[in-house]
């Protein structure tokens, strides 16, 4: 899937809309502190401009400058190959848990690196298949209930992360399974 800015819908829609952006998830550069700011609309940006000073945010960190101009320009490469290696690790979890988990159905994400994880047709509640993950397997996902109730039935699970760490995820998740009988 490809990502779409509200802002390139139109003129008339980017004249009414702030786009902010960050490279800090995408390059891990989280603690420079440092995001870009879009607004199209000449008055929306004088004002905005204008509160930020006021509030006292407007002086920007020299590294998280710098760092954020080198992951854009010479960070692609690299994205690259993070991309492909998440999709690797998406399509791994796809067919360890269909292999050795076969009640628990996986989705494949569609931009991100969080896969849901269908537990509905394990024997346990919600509260029951979060102590069984934490106390069995040694895992702590995200219970999908802290989503809402549409979420209940669902585990979430980081994919970003080396090969061997899914693996042993996996694996301590699939001895819980099996020693439960499922």
């Amino acid at each position: 899937h490809t990502h779409k800015v509200f802002a390139d819908l139109g003129e008339s829609y980017a004249e009414h809309c702030i786009v902010c952006t960050a490279p800090s998830k995408t390059f891990n550069i989280a603690g420079l502190q440092v995001s870009n700011i879009f607004i199209p609309n000449d008055s929306l940006r004088r004002r905005f401009i204008k509160e930020i000073d006021r509030a006292g945010y407007s002086q920007l960190n020299t590294m998280g400058i710098v760092g954020c101009e080198g992951a854009y320009k010479v960070g692609a490469p690299w994205l690259d190959e993070l991309k492909e290696y998440i999709q690797d690790n998406i399509q791994f979890t796809i067919d360890y848990v269909a292999n050795y988990m076969p009640k628990i159905h996986v989705y494949r994400p569609e931009g991100t690196y969080l896969m849901w994880l269908d537990c509905s047709k394990l024997p346990l509640s919600p509260k029951e298949r979060d102590e069984w993950i934490i106390n069995d397997a040694k895992l702590w996902l995200d219970t999908g209930s802290m989503f809402g109730v549409d979420g209940e039935d669902f585990e979430r699970i980081n994919v970003a992360c080396p090969r061997k760490t899914l693996e042993e995820g996996l694996e301590a998740w699939r001895r819980a399974y099996e020693a439960r009988g499922f």
